[in-house]
This record gives structure tokens, sequence and C-alpha cells, in this order.
């Protein structure tokens, strides 16, 4: 099965050799996390979903992420 990325729109395989599904890279898996971690994506719920509004875009510095999640995955290991 082929799905879009969500991140970039690129056509990707659905499947367990994909380790990033549905993202096509790494890349594009941080961008989303960030985006979530900046607010910037929600899911409206209770009274107030409809006055949610979303948050300005901000810019995004992919290796501080991979380095914050290299560092927890190091110490989840560690543990």
């Amino acid at each position: 099965m082929k799905v879009n990325c969500p991140t970039c729109k690129k056509e990707v395989q659905w499947s367990t050799q994909n380790e990033f599904r549905p993202f096509c890279t790494k890349r594009c898996q941080l961008i989303d996390l960030g985006q979530w971690a900046n607010e910037e994506n929600a899911i409206p719920s209770g009274a107030n979903k409809d006055a949610e509004t979303s948050v300005p875009d901000m810019n995004i510095d992919i290796e501080d992420i991979e380095e914050m999640l290299a560092q927890q995955e190091q110490d989840f290991f560690n543990n």
C-alpha cells in the first residue's frame, strides 16, 4: 500500500521495511514531532474545540531534535 508522507506529501510505501512510516524519512518524522512540540498541531477537544487556533510557524532546528532523541534513546538503553 502507498500513502503520502504527512510532512512533504511524497508517496511512500507503507510496509514494515519502512521504519519511518507513514513518513518518508527521519527528517520528515522529526519535523512533524517538532510541530507537535511547538503546539502547531493539536487535536481539538472539549468545549473550546472551535476556538482553537494554530500557532504561528516557528523555525525548527532538526539537529537539536535529533540530538535530544539520541540522548533519550541512550538514556533508555543505559537504564
